[in-house]
């Protein structure tokens, strides 16, 4: 008796199986088959989104700093849409899964505050642009010329060929010095000669060195002006405009033809120098 009742019990449970499957078992089938749909589909569109727009933004010449980081940000806005669509549509509660979600996106932020800082501080490069790739700048206690421009990290490289991986937090906490943001810049030099010398003569030298540089710009003037009357010499401000790219070559030649100039006309260099007075003390 009790044998037949287990196979009886059994029979039905393995009927209840059959009616669940042939009713909720489909619909299931159909639910998980669409959310397959969703998300294959889904993912497509992004990625022919994200695609498109980095095409139309290179056709523009927009930064390719900003193309990358912008085409990545959508694509990936996108997918988490995409994914909670497909989640929605097996039958997942999503307002749950998206408190779970707020919970754990917490608890990752107070992990890594620093990141999320250097995450906020390369939005703000991009959005604002203080530089570009190929700009030298001096920024977070280094100098070099950006190579790339990265979500969380700003690549440099020094003159002297050393790469520099930079925080972008430690370039947005201070001051950003562009310095090939413009396409001129002013060469900050001095000229100190004897007070024995004949200043006007001292002035017009330095006028014809500086006239007979082609890559001296004519507007705005050089300006050259006594500065100081220091304690071994009279100092002339040499203030000559040039290209940016220029900088460096007409401070270096500057410095090697006005010695010259100097020395064959007869001007002395001084160097620093003191008088120092003996008094015989009587009896010693």
């Amino acid at each position: 008796m009790n044998e037949e009742d287990n196979a009886s019990s059994g029979n039905e449970w393995v009927e209840g199986l059959i009616d669940w499957l042939s009713t909720r078992g489909v619909e299931y089938g159909i639910q998980i088959l669409a959310a397959i749909v969703i998300f294959v589909v889904g993912k497509w569109i992004a990625g022919f989104v994200r695609n498109k727009l980095r095409s139309t933004m290179q056709k523009r010449d927009v930064d390719p700093a900003l193309v990358s980081f912008g085409t990545s940000i959508i694509y990936y806005v996108l997918m988490i849409a995409v994914v909670i669509a497909a989640i929605q549509r097996v039958g997942f509660e999503t307002t749950s899964l998206v408190a779970v979600l707020g919970a754990a996106g917490l608890a990752v932020g107070l992990a890594l505050q620093g990141s999320l800082s250097n995450f906020a501080s390369g939005v703000l490069i991009i959005m604002f642009r203080p530089f570009k790739i190929g700009d030298f700048i001096d920024a977070g206690g280094q100098a070099g010329v950006v190579q790339e421009i990265g979500v969380l990290v700003t690549i440099m490289k020094t003159p002297d060929n050393k790469k520099i991986i930079q925080p972008n937090s430690a370039i947005m906490s201070g001051a950003i010095v562009n310095v090939t943001a413009n396409d001129t810049r002013r060469v900050d030099m001095s000229v100190g000669v004897s007070y024995s010398d004949d200043l006007d003569k001292v002035q017009n030298i330095i006028n014809e060195v500086i006239s007979a540089d082609e890559r001296v710009l004519q507007d705005p003037a050089p300006q050259i002006v006594v500065s100081e009357l220091a304690d071994s010499s009279v100092n002339f401000h040499v203030r000559p405009w040039c290209a940016t790219s220029d900088y460096w070559g007409v401070y270096f030649d500057f410095q090697k033809t006005i010695k010259q100039r100097l020395d064959s006309e007869g001007v002395s260099i001084p160097f620093p120098q003191q008088d120092v007075y003996m008094h015989q003390v009587a009896g010693q």
